[in-house]
């Protein structure tokens, strides 16, 4: 009799302890999950799209030497940069990068797990200025290319992948070396009215212009007719210079100056199709070997 009570009573403490280890096991399976979950959700959610499909890389070698401001487009909405000057130097490129936080301790070249596995050597840190902001000094190795960048953050103490954009179109346009377009000189264009074929890229890609757009030369300076595929543009902008539309009936008609030929001239057009006008940034590309004289 008693070794049946004690083997019931050894029985009911073995069940309670497995039921103890199994409660703490799930609990504590069901927070890290949660966790991971957290902590991928936070930086999926971030991502953003920032490499276009008619992106050509361009190299040191095409930009003149000197310091030029310029645009970064970054993948992460929490890798904020709120100004960036780019430098050139013999064909190299550096860029200062000054953040809008200050939550980075070091940058890193590559991806995450490059940075992991790298010399501590090759992490760049931050200068910080007189006003409290950090600048990171990177190396660029091409323009209108996505560039891998890791970030390490101080507070997680973990690396995060970020890819980096350096816009071209956002250099001044005499900031290119003479092999990156085909100048309008270059062409000894005589006055009169000509033919070109021109590509509209940028946008959500809806838009269109006619093609080919009609030019006209005079005394060396070269404009272009672009009639766009829709009624909502109001004005267009080169180079800073705002241009108001020449018709006032049909879809909305431009005559802009031609900075240049062969390259992706960088213009922006404000739409009205939207709740509110809304500026869109484009490029132009007028490509020389279609020019016919009318």
């Amino acid at each position: 009799m008693k070794f049946r009570v004690f083997s019931a009573a050894l029985s009911l403490c073995l069940t309670a302890a497995l039921c103890v280890g199994c409660g703490s096991t799930a609990k504590e399976e069901t927070a890290g999950t949660a966790a991971s979950e957290e902590s991928s959700a936070v930086v999926t959610a971030e991502t953003v799209q920032v490499v276009q499909d008619d992106m050509e890389p361009i190299s040191g070698s095409e930009i003149k030497d000197g310091t030029y401001d310029i645009t970064v487009d970054s993948s992460s909405t929490m890798f904020q940069i709120t100004s960036c000057q780019l430098t050139v130097r013999d064909g190299s490129m550096t860029a200062a990068m000054t953040m809008g936080g200050t939550g980075y301790l070091y940058l890193y070249m590559g991806t995450g797990a490059e940075a992991e596995q790298a010399d501590a050597d090759s992490y760049i840190p931050f200068t910080e200025n007189a006003d409290g902001t950090h600048t990171f000094t990177v190396p660029v190795e091409a323009l209108d290319t996505g560039i891998d960048c890791a970030a390490f953050s101080k507070k997680k103490q973990i690396w995060y992948d970020r890819t980096l954009v350096f816009r071209a179109d956002s250099l001044p346009m005499d900031a290119r070396t003479e092999d990156a377009y085909t100048s309008v000189e270059s062409l000894n264009l005589e006055d009169g009215t000509y033919t070109v074929a021109v590509t509209l890229e940028g946008g959500s890609g809806r838009a269109s212009v006619e093609s080919p757009a009609t030019l006209t030369v005079a005394d060396g300076s070269v404009t272009a007719d672009i009639l766009w595929s829709s009624s909502n543009y109001d004005y267009m902008k080169v180079d800073g210079v705002q241009y108001d539309p020449v018709n006032t009936d049909g879809n909305s008609e431009f005559r802009i100056p031609v900075l240049g030929f062969d390259y992706a001239m960088p213009v922006s057009a404000d739409t009205t199709a939207m709740s509110t006008p809304h500026e869109i940034e484009y490029t132009l590309y007028f490509d020389s070997a279609t020019l016919e004289k009318q």
